[in-house]
């Protein structure tokens, strides 16, 4: 796959596997991806939140994607960097609504983006099961 197919897979699969560290433990969870482009892979989360905690104290991170239909895997690795963007948070409120309540409750400040540039990715299908893994730079 091309970075661009690739981009366009995680579009297509927005509900991907997150995996950060604490300490020597890994911790792993389904996170609804916001979005996936030439800027990066863009997460929101609350700044209550662990992953929030695990990601300001270890930036690295590993992200999963499946789709059963293609019978494919992406997973990507790399950096992620808190997003600091107003504007950016006010879109993601706008576009999942569900978010609205608790932003209404608490304030636009307690939403944390994050992005992962620059990751690096591996694709798996069944035919490639046994084959030399490749990167894609991303």
């Amino acid at each position: 796959m091309t970075k661009t197919e690739i981009l366009e897979f995680l579009n297509k699969n927005p509900v991907v596997y997150l995996a950060t560290c604490e300490g020597m433990k890994p911790h792993v969870r389904g996170m609804f991806m916001y979005k996936a482009d030439e800027n990066g892979i863009i997460f929101h989360t609350g700044k209550t939140k662990d992953l929030h905690k695990q990601l300001q104290k270890n930036p690295e991170a590993e992200i999963c994607s499946f789709s059963q239909q293609e019978n494919r895997q992406v997973r990507i690795c790399g950096k992620m960097e808190e997003v600091r963007d107003e504007s950016l948070k006010k879109e993601i409120v706008e576009q999942r609504p569900f978010l609205k309540p608790w932003i209404e409750k608490f304030g636009l400040d307690v939403l944390t983006v994050w992005k992962m540039e620059n990751g690096k990715a591996t694709v798996w299908t069944m035919e490639t099961n046994f084959a030399p893994k490749e990167y894609i730079q991303l």
